[in-house]
């Protein structure tokens, strides 16, 4: 039989393009190229789409051509620029292994739908809503999933701050990282903060703080149902969990470590696994999402985000939960990649 041709995006033009790399680097020491044959698409901070040789150090010069999706069904796959004209190559299916805006928010997945390529990971409503936060505590308050008490500050709004319980948390409502995120402990730290979050998204989300542990359960869909990874916890030193803000995050966090599994109770375990996939149906995932939540004192649970396409590399935390659950990431990236096709008959 003939490999599936699997296009691997990477890169993009939001503020998370490194860890992008290195997620794709992850999936390319880790994908069966007995079984499909990858084109590696790279998305430079400017825009810029390459086929390249693979997410390498350099991939954005060494033998690398520009080329786009292309829109029209017809050729189901890239237009690869060459001199005086293009070759196309058809693609089976993608997989978006970009983070935060334009991966994350249904963009590349809007293109993808136009394009009528499979791709890996939820579609353009799940991943629009999971991506703006106030959205998902909206949709899932309305289902009778716990969330922190919020405020959401359109731009410019100004906001009544004798109102706000603090301690709260002040964030881009639209981003997939800890960029620009601030905990505000005292009023007259606000408008900093507001000013720091509004260099990510125009749109402001204001949150409670809870008090609880930091608890995150990966979700993966399958033909049977759905299953989970063993559920982690954030053992923090101090301050707040800033993902994606290390310099080197393959060392450690300098106030943040995981265990896996958390040391929590059964009992405790099987809500938040439950909970989690409580949320994924509700927000319309698919494919896989890393959903994180607060474990409150009195045994609660409480959403915190939904990332729809977690990162890959050594150190992210879905791809550790799920290999604690017995599922390693090359067996994980084949059945995602086996369930878009599976999809994709139906």
């Amino acid at each position: 039989m003939s490999r599936l041709k699997v296009g691997v995006i990477f890169g993009g033009a939001s503020e998370e393009h490194p860890v992008s790399i290195k997620s794709a680097r992850e999936v390319a020491r880790n994908l069966d190229t007995e079984k499909y044959e990858p084109f590696w698409i790279g998305i430079t901070t400017g825009g810029e789409w390459k086929l390249c040789d693979g997410p390498d150090a350099d991939w954005e010069n060494r033998s690398a051509r520009p080329a786009v999706l292309s829109p029209d069904r017809s050729v189901h796959g890239l237009l690869v620029m060459e001199q005086g004209g293009y070759e196309t190559v058809r693609l089976d299916l993608v997989f978006p292994v970009l983070h935060g805006k334009l991966g994350e928010d249904g963009a590349i997945q809007g293109l993808l739908e136009l394009a009528g390529i499979p791709y890996v990971g939820c579609d353009i409503p799940g991943s629009a809503v999971c991506m703006d936060k106030a959205l998902a505590y909206i949709v899932a308050k309305s289902a009778g999933i716990a969330t922190p008490s919020f405020w959401v500050v359109a731009e410019n709004e100004k906001v009544d701050a004798d109102h706000l319980r603090y301690p709260v948390f002040v964030k881009p409502a639209r981003s997939g990282s800890s960029f620009g995120v601030s905990k505000v402990t005292r009023e007259d730290e606000l408008p900093n903060a507001l000013s720091a979050a509004r260099q990510y998204d125009s749109k402001v989300l204001i949150e409670e703080a809870v008090a609880g542990s930091e608890i995150g359960c990966a979700v993966m869909g399958e033909l049977f149902g759905l299953i989970t990874g063993e559920v982690d916890r954030v053992d923090l030193s101090h301050g707040f969990f800033r993902i994606h803000q290390e310099d080197s995050p393959e060392t450690g966090s300098e106030n943040s470590t995981f265990i896996v599994p958390a040391d929590i109770s059964d009992e405790s375990r099987r809500l938040v696994q439950e909970t989690a996939k409580a949320i994924y149906r509700t927000l319309g995932c698919k494919g896989l999402a890393r959903v994180d939540m607060f474990l409150t004192d009195d045994g609660r649970v409480v959403l915190n985000e939904v990332n729809t396409m977690p990162g890959m590399t050594s150190y992210s935390r879905y791809p550790r939960m799920m290999a604690a659950a017995g599922l390693p990431i090359s067996d994980m990236i084949d059945r995602l990649i086996s369930m878009t096709m599976h999809g994709k008959k139906r």
